[in-house]
């Protein structure tokens, strides 16, 4: 199997619509987006592309590429003006992932602090963390975290261990009131650069999954410490890392929200977050599809192109089809979350099925490549390892069919 049978591996990164292969025409999208669409192209040929490989290598991304993307505009764009964004509507993030996941640039975590957790403190902060944080979030100044997944509470936020338990100083005197914050969470995301985390913790043990809260925990309080960056299988660039919190004094007035409502926080959110996973998948589903026509009509193998035998085609053409379905499912789950209509059930499904699909259809792909799809630099390889946590992350697909059967009126707790 000689090298130069393989094409360049400029055709198989980010495909530009017209070079993609034809699908049902979006209305989602208005020109405005995508003239976004193609800045963003620009400033990810400018700023990842170059660097990405060399991030995979030392596990993170540079805390540059934060500042330069919150320089542009392209974090939190849709907080509102007055707290550094744009104001732009949704379309203008999932323009963004979409690209970041057509480029194969999995450890860009923007898509968590400016769809997540800037979210999290508009919707539930008070009007000094707002004018505190988001604007340095926006700036890309501070990169921002949430903490829920711990050792032994993943999908199941309900077993959450780790404690917040109010108190008063040594004096009784009600000016020093805190909580004072124990435990730990693994598995989390921009956790080793984070600024700013959002700490899903119990402020009421013996209540469960009432005795909730959210606390807005900086980088440099007392005890507080960011653990190891963890090695994945996949995500290689992104800093995943443990988080320990060691009676960290955290000051009353960083209670996101009200006190013992963090759950119900958490589940208003869900529908939002879990969207974010699916329109990752599908798009990441789609360039691998088009980085695998690229590929078979190059590589020859028996005299002719890959592309010319019946069994390559046919399974394009399947492929081709459960992709298309699944973006018109996701793109009218958009439309319904646009207009707050998206159910937690509806948004479980698109999660569940899109990131199954996904998997299954880079897995195919990456058999259509032959022993090029099991090369590192080739992006095939990286989205087969990187698509395998989509099915575990934002609840594991087998808690998101719990979900759906619920919502059907099937058994459950």
């Amino acid at each position: 199997m000689a090298a130069k049978s393989a094409p360049p591996l400029a055709i198989m990164r980010g495909l530009t619509p017209s070079e993609a292969t034809a699908m049902i025409e979006r209305t989602l999208f208005s020109a405005d987006h995508e003239g976004f669409r193609d800045s963003f192209r620009r400033f990810m040929d400018k700023e990842i592309a170059p660097f990405h490989s060399e991030w995979e290598e030392q596990g993170y991304v540079d805390r540059e590429v934060w500042r330069k993307a919150g320089a542009n505009g392209f974090l939190c764009m849709t907080m509102p003006e007055a707290f550094g964004g744009s104001g732009a509507d949704k379309l203008y993030s999932v323009v963004q992932m979409e690209e970041l996941s057509r480029g194969g640039w999995s450890g860009i975590g923007f898509g968590l602090h400016s769809e997540i957790v800037a979210p999290y403190i508009l919707h539930y902060g008070s009007e000094e963390q707002k004018r505190n944080y988001l604007p340095r979030l926006a700036s890309g100044k501070m990169i921002g975290a949430i903490a829920m997944s711990e050792p032994a509470a993943g999908s199941d936020l309900q077993g959450v261990k780790s404690t917040a338990i109010r108190q008063s100083d040594s004096k009784g005197d009600a000016q020093g009131e805190h909580y004072l914050l124990n435990g730990s969470k693994t598995f989390i995301t921009n956790g080793w650069h984070a600024d700013l985390v959002i700490v899903v913790a119990k402020t009421d043990p013996a209540a469960g999954a009432k005795g909730t809260s959210l606390l807005l925990v900086e980088r440099g309080m007392p005890g507080f410490e960011t653990g190891k960056r963890l090695k994945k299988i996949g995500l290689k660039a992104q800093d995943t890392s443990e988080l320990f919190f060691n009676d960290v004094r955290v000051p009353l007035q960083n209670l996101l929200g009200p006190e013992n409502r963090g759950f119900v926080s958490l589940m208003e959110q869900l529908p939002w977050e879990r969207m974010q996973i699916a329109i990752g998948a599908v798009a990441k589903s789609q360039a691998a599809i088009d980085w695998t026509i690229a590929y078979v009509k190059e590589r020859k193998v028996f005299g002719q192109a890959v592309a010319n035998y019946q069994n390559t085609r046919f399974k394009l053409a399947e492929l081709q089809t459960e992709v298309q379905v699944a973006q018109v499912f996701v793109d009218k789950c958009l439309a319904l979350l646009l207009e707050n209509k998206l159910d937690t059930a509806t948004a479980s499904m698109a999660k569940y099925w899109v990131s199954d699909l996904e998997n299954k259809v880079i897995d195919q792909c990456l058999q259509l490549f032959g022993g090029y799809g099991y090369m590192w630099e080739f992006p095939i390889a990286r989205a087969f390892v990187d698509a395998r946590v989509q099915r575990i992350y934002g609840g594991t697909n087998e808690i998101m069919k719990e979900v759906i059967s619920r919502a059907m009126g099937l058994g459950g707790r």
